[in-house]
């Protein structure tokens, strides 16, 4: 299918806008851009184009011009999909573009399914799984690090660990088949020794990518974190102080947050998918007392939970039963209200939770930098920094490589029973195959199909 029929979509989002883009790709890419664009040099035709030259024009249905346009000519193999690819970039209006777009299809082209120009990349071999990963990555980067990261995927990072790793194994793995099959040329004497300390090498390669895993999660999703207190002990001010604006009510009124809120917030390079929850206390009143049990169900499912306590009066019977709740969870409590008169000391709260203490005021923002800071040292052991550590960050990557890290001990394993050599082979086989599932070198079309399904339309 991939190699007959030429496919198409607006590349560019759903809005009004200064410049609009449709891609068409395939076989027929420079033919059906003939049917619709004229340049105002008439001798120029798509087909005839050099690779990566552009022609200015319009776009035409019979003899009415839809739009001006300027068509970019790319030609296979050099391409993004590895096969000829016209863009006709047009003004951005959506009426103008579904209108163009609609002229390709009807010129012979396809709707392009969701992620199919970056499958076309794959199975034309210019990207491998990972790369086409990846981009979907850097589409929906939170932050910067995040975007760095998927990049250095992208570049193949991940890739050249794996590929080297893969040709260790098959390397051993046809060097005990040959030995079995013609023992008089190969010796077999001491081989087990040897593959030992290969694959402690590549155990320890594949754990130094699983370490990064947790870090590389926080980077690409962000943190879930639930910001909990008392009724009127600075949540809504603290949420405020994240965001820059006024995105909470605050009154003086207990109990204004009914619900929660949420917002993507950076704070130094870290992204906080964070919720302002209702006020914790016993209540009468029904509305109230819903926005409570969401409350201490965002608890439960929060990765950090922001205690906030108004240091101004006393612990009572509701903060001790936030506390009992919050517990195991990583906490960080806010003494807020700093600028009044304090009534607890830190000392108060570490009678009931071990956990890290600020002195904060989120009316001024007096101690925000500590905040930050160490936010910074709870998730990333320190600095945040643009280092050259690849990082993990897809779900689907770390189990394959915790299949491959068991399949290879399962080899360590037969060594030291001592077993037959060919039994190393079957574990370093499927230690092979998991790896291959990674960058998509393993055949599981399933697997492809899943995976760009997930895409946004028109990449």
């Amino acid at each position: 299918m991939f190699k007959e029929d030429t496919i198409a979509a607006i590349t560019t989002g759903m809005s009004n806008a200064g410049v609009g883009i449709i891609r068409i790709s395939g076989d027929r890419a420079c033919e059906i851009t003939d049917m619709l664009f004229r340049a105002a040099n008439k001798n120029k035709k798509a087909v005839n184009m050099k690779s990566y030259t552009a022609a200015f024009g319009g776009v035409y249905e019979d003899d009415r011009m839809i739009d001006e346009a300027i068509l970019l000519v790319m030609k296979a193999p050099h391409t993004y999909t590895c096969e000829d690819v016209c863009e006709l970039q047009c003004h951005g209006g959506i009426v103008v573009l579904r209108k163009i777009l609609d002229l390709v299809i009807k010129c012979g082209a396809r709707a392009a399914e969701p992620g199919e120009f970056t499958k076309r990349a794959f199975l034309g071999g210019r990207i491998d799984l990972s790369q086409a990963e990846s981009v979907m990555d850097i589409i929906n980067a939170k932050n910067d690090f995040a975007a760095r990261t998927s990049v250095e995927q992208l570049q193949g990072r991940l890739r050249d660990k794996i590929i080297d790793m893969r040709e260790q194994i098959l390397y051993n793995v046809a060097f005990i088949e040959s030995a079995l099959d013609d023992p008089e040329h190969y010796s077999l004497d001491g081989f087990p020794q040897k593959l030992e300390i290969i694959v402690d090498n590549l155990v320890d390669s594949v754990d130094n990518l699983l370490t990064t895993f947790d870090n590389g999660k926080v980077l690409s999703e962000g943190i879930n974190t639930v910001i909990v207190g008392k009724p009127n002990a600075g949540k809504s001010s603290l949420m405020n102080m994240f965001v820059g604006e006024e995105r909470a009510i605050v009154t003086d009124m207990a109990g204004t947050t009914r619900d929660t809120l949420s917002e993507v917030i950076n704070v130094r390079g870290i992204t906080l998918n964070i919720v302002d929850t209702a006020g914790i206390r016993d209540t009468d009143d029904v509305v109230e007392k819903i926005g409570v049990d969401k409350a201490l169900e965002s608890v439960d499912k929060a990765d950090l939970v922001l205690y906030v306590v108004d240091s101004s009066i006393d612990l009572d019977e509701n903060d001790h039963r936030i506390m009992s709740r919050i517990q195991d969870k990583n906490v960080v409590v806010i003494l807020n209200k700093s600028d009044l008169e304090k009534k607890i000391d830190e000392s108060n709260i570490k009678k009931y939770i071990d956990a890290d203490i600020i002195q904060l005021s989120a009316l001024t923002g007096d101690g925000s930098e500590e905040l930050y800071e160490l936010l910074n040292r709870m998730f990333f052991e320190g600095t945040l920094t643009y280092n050259d550590q690849l990082y993990i960050t897809n779900t689907r990557h770390k189990n394959e490589l915790v299949c491959t890290k068991n399949a290879l001990l399962k080899v360590k394993e037969s060594i030291d029973m001592g077993m037959e050599e060919d039994f190393f082979s079957i574990d370093l086989m499927d230690a092979y195959e998991h790896l291959g599932l990674i960058i998509g070198e393993t055949a599981r079309d399933d697997l492809a199909d899943k995976i760009f399904k997930e895409f946004c339309m028109g990449k």
